[in-house]
C-alpha cells in the first residue's frame, strides 16, 4: 500500500526518486513550480525537453498526460512533466484532468521504477484551481491509484495548501 505523506517546502529540494513538475505544454519552463524546477535542475531538463518538443509534442505536452526527463541537478532521478488544467469559474473546469495528472504521472513512475514520488499542488497556482477542491482530488486520485510507488509525497509551499491537504488526509 502506498504511504500519502505532506511537506511543507520546496519541492525541488526533495530527496525522491521522481518530482513532479506542474509544467506547461510548451515543457519549455515558465513561472511557478515549472521555473523552479528548470532553473534548479539545470540545462539537462531543458535540453531533454526540447527534445521532447522535436519529437513526440511537437505541438505541447497535452492536458492531463505525463512524460518523464532526467531531473539533472536535482536530489531526485527524473522529473515527470504533467500539464493541469486550468480553472474556469464558468464551470466548464474539467476535474477528470486534474485527476487524470495524478494518474498519469503515477503510471510514467511506475513504468520508470520510482519508489517515491513527490508532488506539488497541481494547477493551484497560475491556473486557479480552488485550492480544496485540487487538494481532494489529488488525494482521492493518489489513494485510489494502482501504482507501484511506496512512498507519494505533497509537497506545499504556504501553510494555506498544506493545511487543505492536511484535511484531505484525514478525511480519506
Amino acid at each position: 500500500m502506498t504511504r500519502l505523506t505532506l511537506t511543507h517546502g520546496d519541492i525541488t529540494r526533495q530527496h525522491v526518486d521522481a518530482i513532479v513538475n506542474a509544467a506547461n505544454s510548451s515543457l519549455l519552463g515558465g513561472g511557478g513550480v515549472d521555473g523552479a524546477i528548470h532553473r534548479a535542475g539545470g540545462p539537462e531538463i531543458l535540453a531533454e525537453c526540447r527534445a521532447l518538443r522535436a519529437s513526440r509534442y511537437g505541438r505541447g505536452l497535452p492536458t492531463g498526460q505525463a512524460v518523464a526527463t532526467t531531473a539533472g541537478q536535482l536530489p531526485a532521478r527524473w522529473v515527470i512533466h504533467t500539464v493541469g488544467p486550468v480553472y474556469q469559474q464558468d464551470g466548464s473546469a474539467d476535474p477528470e484532468l486534474l485527476a487524470s495528472c495524478y494518474r498519469e504521472s503515477l503510471r510514467v513512475a511506475d513504468e520508470l521504477g520510482a519508489r517515491t514520488v513527490a508532488f506539488p499542488a497541481i494547477s493551484t497556482g497560475v491556473y486557479r484551481w480552488p485550492m480544496d477542491d485540487a487538494a481532494r482530488i489529488a488525494v482521492e486520485t493518489v489513494r485510489a491509484a494502482r501504482t507501484e510507488a511506496e512512498e507519494v509525497r505533497f509537497v506545499l509551499l504556504d501553510e494555506r495548501a498544506y493545511d487543505r491537504f492536511a484535511e484531505q488526509l484525514r478525511r480519506a
